[in-house]
């Protein structure tokens, strides 16, 4: 995509418009990625005090009777479990970007019960899709990028993010869930 803009501003001869991008833009990216290095940070401290204190695995407990018809392979006590909890917590709370470092570690404990190393295991592909559709109720970096870009009433958005990520896993889920039982046959 650099190379096509590059080539579009050289034939269409607007190179001074692309500096004046590239160093505006740049310096925004720049300030964005520091800013949410903050959110980031502080998100990542809970989310370690938590599992310190114990709280994520009375969280793992209370879930757990849902969690184990998600996945199914994973023994009870598993670090795997204690990840997927802390990754979905962050998730909820709309700190994606510190909900990934646990998501990989996620991915690695789920790998370590994985028979076919070479191929996802059920458990990993529904660990994906509720990561990757993740229900937020608390939209936190959307509300900081609304805000930052001037909008009146960033929080506006909740309500209807929360609809929709509900429902966005609610099909995730089902889908793979039908396709696990489609493959197990």
């Amino acid at each position: 995509m650099i190379v096509i803009g590059i080539l579009g501003s050289v034939y269409f001869q607007n190179l001074g418009e692309l500096n004046n991008a590239l160093l505006n833009e740049s310096s925004k990216a720049i300030e964005f990625a520091i800013s949410l290095a903050g959110i980031m940070a502080f998100w990542m401290g809970i989310m370690n005090i938590a599992k310190d204190s114990g709280l994520i695995e009375k969280i793992g407990d209370r879930l757990s009777p849902i969690m184990k018809k998600l996945f199914p392979s994973v023994p009870k006590g598993h670090k795997a479990m204690s990840y997927i909890v802390m990754n979905m917590a962050l998730n909820m709370l709309g700190a994606g970007n510190g909900a990934t470092a646990f998501g990989l570690k996620a991915m690695d404990e789920l790998q370590t019960l994985n028979r076919k190393k070479d191929t996802a295991s059920n458990d990993m592909i529904m660990f994906l899709v509720i990561n990757i559709s993740s229900v937020q109720i608390i939209p936190f970096t959307m509300l900081k990028v609304r805000g930052d870009a001037g909008a009146q009433f960033p929080n506006e958005i909740i309500v209807t993010t929360l609809f929709a990520t509900i429902i966005s896993t609610f099909v995730g889920i089902v889908t793979c869930k039908l396709f696990q039982r489609r493959n197990d046959k």
